[in-house]
């Protein structure tokens, strides 16, 4: 009987602020995977170990967390002005797709030293001691992102003493900036708009949960915002209070579902179902004291507001980068339920307690010719090759 061998490819499996995933160079996939189809998709899935109806993903890369389940292709960017095209698959666990839908905001840290690691900057560029800026084509939302890479002795730095609350070990502080993040580019999805419905705050009627108050925004990721106490919250939650409850996972989806029709990203509330990365669903609250997951003090005097997030149907162990620009975006614009948390004025950054601990985000916001614009929005993460050599998988996957 014969066997097909397994093939290997180069790849590099990193850390990007909460995140890790499998990162690969374009020119390094096999030729049927170099476009974008069921073959990139077949051997993504492979590579993660999906689909897992044990939901393990023990047979790949995979962590069976939507934290983990990531992968991303870099390319030299055919835009000018830019270094790389940076393009996200999340990567679904239990189900056989790959959702491009949208932007990895923490693995967005690690694209700029990737790019240095790797050949996609030019050496004379790279200092022997100092910051090399990368301008990035994020692919998945057509936006530029710029990350400002630390280097020492000519190499990317990934050591140092830079804390991210969700992360056990300190690193290196990559710097990021969210170039015009609030509406998606020309033709892309929510119509181009920040707020789809063309309001701060609107009633979505949700089956079986009611008449509630959102924020619907389309910033760094389109995001639904939702008052923790007209859903039954305080906004302290831990993992466990949210992901162990099977009844209010199906709330939360309900809302996204319900949200994401309402704002244009889908048609018909079933495809939400096919479209797990976005939108995302967060709920807010005014500050108050709490434990977080790693048994940090949490106090309500050293925070703006509280903010939980679902990823993928479970509530994340800290917050999407992506997320964290959108919550960013809403608290520059007052009247946003966000700004509303965070004591009902604009704020040109906030720092939010999350299930892990907390994050400091900030965003520039202005009116211009009535309607809101925010041009940048910055936060700090970290990054760190955790592998490099090749991923193999057997030769007839796609």
């Amino acid at each position: 009987m014969a066997h097909t061998p397994q093939i290997k490819i180069p790849a590099t499996y990193m850390r990007g602020g909460t995140s890790k995933g499998v990162f690969f160079r374009l020119q390094d996939l096999p030729e049927a995977a170099q476009v974008p189809g069921e073959a990139r998709d077949k051997l993504l899935m492979r590579v993660i170990g999906s689909p897992d109806p044990y939901a393990k993903q023990i047979d790949g890369r995979g962590g069976a967390t939507s934290s983990t389940s990531k992968t991303v292709i870099v390319a030299k960017a055919a835009r000018p002005d830019h270094d790389v095209d940076y393009l996200f698959g999340q990567v679904s666990i239990d189900k056989p797709f790959v959702d491009w839908s949208g932007n990895c905001g923490n693995l967005s840290a690690a694209i700029g030293p990737f790019a240095i690691a790797n050949g996609f900057i030019d050496p004379e560029r790279i200092p022997e001691n100092g910051t090399v800026t990368v301008r990035i084509w994020q692919a998945n939302i057509q936006k530029t992102i710029v990350a400002h890479v630390p280097v020492t002795n000519g190499q990317v730095q990934e050591t140092g003493d830079f804390e991210l609350d969700g992360v056990t070990f300190p690193a290196a502080e990559v710097q990021l900036e969210f170039m015009d993040p609030a509406a998606e580019a020309e033709g892309g999805e929510g119509g181009g708009a920040m707020f789809p419905t063309g309001n701060l705050v609107d009633e979505l009627e949700v089956p079986g949960v009611g008449l509630l108050p959102v924020t619907m925004i389309n910033a760094g990721i389109p995001t639904i915002f939702v008052n923790a106490a007209d859903i039954g919250y305080n906004g302290t939650e831990l993992q466990d209070d949210i992901n162990g409850d099977p009844k209010a996972l199906a709330m939360f989806e309900l809302i996204r579902a319900y949200g994401a029709m309402r704002m244009g990203l889908i048609t018909h509330v079933e495809e939400a179902a096919r479209r797990q990365h976005t939108p995302k669903v967060a709920f807010v609250a005014p500050p108050l004291d709490y434990t977080a997951s790693s048994g940090k003090q949490v106090k309500a005097t050293d925070i703006d507001l509280l903010v939980r997030a679902l990823s993928m149907g479970k509530l994340h162990h800290a917050m999407m980068g992506t997320a964290a620009v959108a919550i960013g975006t809403a608290a520059a614009i007052p009247g946003t339920l966000v700004s509303l948390a965070a004591g009902g004025r604009a704020h040109e950054a906030v720092r939010f307690g999350h299930p892990s601990g907390t994050l400091r985000v900030g965003a520039q916001a202005q009116v211009f010719d009535g309607d809101w614009i925010v041009t940048k929005a910055v936060m700090s993460r970290s990054s760190r090759v955790l592998m490099e050599g090749w991923v193999r998988i057997p030769g007839d996957t796609f």
